[in-house]
């Protein structure tokens, strides 16, 4: 892998590992068993390697001259069913082989035979040689001493390496090697060459993995290994790119720094994920659209009850969505201050893990069962604990505003209570609950939020 290094005191290269590289190269090449003799009912996805209803014992006798060598025969036991045999190890393996448009044993599918035998083959091989040394991979990471962050920050506050004594005056000089190289900077050395901001809000955030298929040589950015394999090799992480075997991804810290060339809108992401890309305490179309309703005022009879017409109020979320904190919601641009309330309203409907999140949701749901005032006002604070600090800090900074909303109920009409109707179903959902259940909760839902914006002072 071709790195760009830096010239930076706390950045060392990491050392990628060639040993399992090694062994992808060594592992046998597959040979395909060829039937020279017609078969009848031979499935229209499998070529001459397909042999009919053969036995085991057959099987292993053709396959028996070379190491890779394989052949798809019909089970005698189960007529209808096909069978993978391929000689690996001095000793015929079988595998029920399945199709759906694409072939595969396991979980992986492929295209062809052929590239299932291949991935098969390095697989079997990497397994048996280095199994020991797979084990240990995770022990001594060098995630833990180069790590990664997000190349994609606002240039504004833009942070320089510190300057060296002994580096001449006058301009830098031009940066070496090519600029392709510069360009696959992996997410490791990105946290190497670049700091985070002072003010940048320590958010904890999972990484978001998901199966992926490299092309070509690529290394894990956990344990420098080699990630073996012909498709799925490993896990990218979707919100920052950080690239990893699947059994490294099971022990990376949640210390996702999500990158803006993979967070692509604004609607519908994830909240940690929004503002760890933007760099923000809270998300942007929810600071935006809170302080373009106070500045317009907050006495609009029917505040956030009154919708707006959903054709404008979805122009707002494509602008935010295009545009992120550079949209224009401007009273030039949407006149009707309930457009701007419905796009905020939109934003918490619309994130895939609810304000108040679901595995929070019972205990939210428990307090607003609470009679007693005072102990339900206790247990919220206890709640509010299991919340994410991004969650909390967007929770409080809407609290506070609709307690300012309410200062104004002679001329909006929107007391906590109303406020509570309408944001209650907005701000949490359970997934799973039957729909008798669900209405159930309803008034649950507004005896929290009625009791969040009513002691937001105490609560945060």
């Amino acid at each position: 892998m071709a790195l760009n290094v830096f010239d930076h005191d706390e950045y060392r290269p990491p050392v990628w590992k060639s040993y399992l590289y090694q062994l992808q190269q060594e592992a046998p090449h597959p040979r395909r068993l060829t039937c020279t003799c017609e078969v009848d009912n031979r499935p229209k996805y499998y070529g001459r390697e397909y042999h009919g209803m053969i036995s085991r014992e057959d099987a292993d006798q053709l396959l028996s001259q070379a190491e890779g060598s394989y052949l798809i025969r019909e089970s005698q036991r189960q007529p209808g069913t096909y069978t993978l045999a391929l000689r690996f190890g001095n000793q015929t393996r079988n595998f029920r082989l399945y199709h759906d448009g694409k072939h595969f044993v396991g979980e992986k599918r492929f295209e062809s035979i052929h590239d299932l035998v291949t991935d098969g083959l390095i697989t079997l091989y990497i397994e048996t040689k280095a199994a020991e040394y797979i084990a240990k991979m995770t022990i001594n990471p060098i995630y833990e001493h180069v790590g990664y962050t997000t190349l994609n920050q606002e240039p504004a506050p833009k942070r320089h390496l510190p300057h060296s004594p002994d580096a001449p005056d006058g301009p830098a000089a031009p940066a070496t090697g090519d600029h392709h190289a510069e360009e696959r900077l992996t997410a490791l050395v990105r946290r190497a060459t670049l700091r985070e901001s002072d003010l940048a809000p320590k958010y904890e955030k999972v990484h978001n993995f998901k199966v992926h298929t490299f092309r070509g040589p690529h290394w894990c950015e956990y344990c420098a290994n080699f990630m073996w394999g012909l498709i799925a090799q490993g896990v990218k992480c979707a919100d920052c790119g950080l690239n990893v075997h699947k059994q490294c991804s099971k022990v990376v810290p949640n210390d996702c720094q999500p990158d803006l060339r993979h967070v692509k809108k604004v609607y519908s992401c994830d909240l940690t994920t929004l503002v760890k890309a933007h760099n923000t305490k809270r998300p942007m179309v929810v600071d935006m659209c809170i302080q373009e309703i106070e500045a317009r005022g907050l006495q609009s009879e029917g505040l956030y009850r009154i919708s707006g017409f959903s054709e404008l109020i979805e122009d707002v979320k494509l602008a935010f969505d295009r545009d992120g904190e550079k949209a224009d919601i401007s009273s030039n641009a949407y006149e009707d201050l309930n457009i701007i309330a419905g796009a905020l309203k939109l934003y918490f409907r619309e994130l895939p893990i609810p304000l108040i999140t679901y595995d929070a949701y019972p205990r939210f749901i428990e307090t607003g069962k609470i009679a007693d005032a005072e102990k339900r006002l206790e247990s919220l604070h206890e709640a509010l604990k299991l919340l994410p600090p991004a969650h909390c800090e967007t929770l409080r900074y809407l609290m506070a505003h609709l307690k300012r909303v309410t200062e104004y109920e002679k001329e909006n009409l929107m007391s906590s209570e109303n406020l509570g109707i309408v944001f209650g179903p907005t701000l949490m959902r359970a997934p799973g609950l039957d729909a008798m259940t669900a209405l159930n909760d309803i008034r649950y839902q507004r005896l929290v939020v009625e009791t969040l914006i009513k002691n937001e002072d105490v609560l945060f």
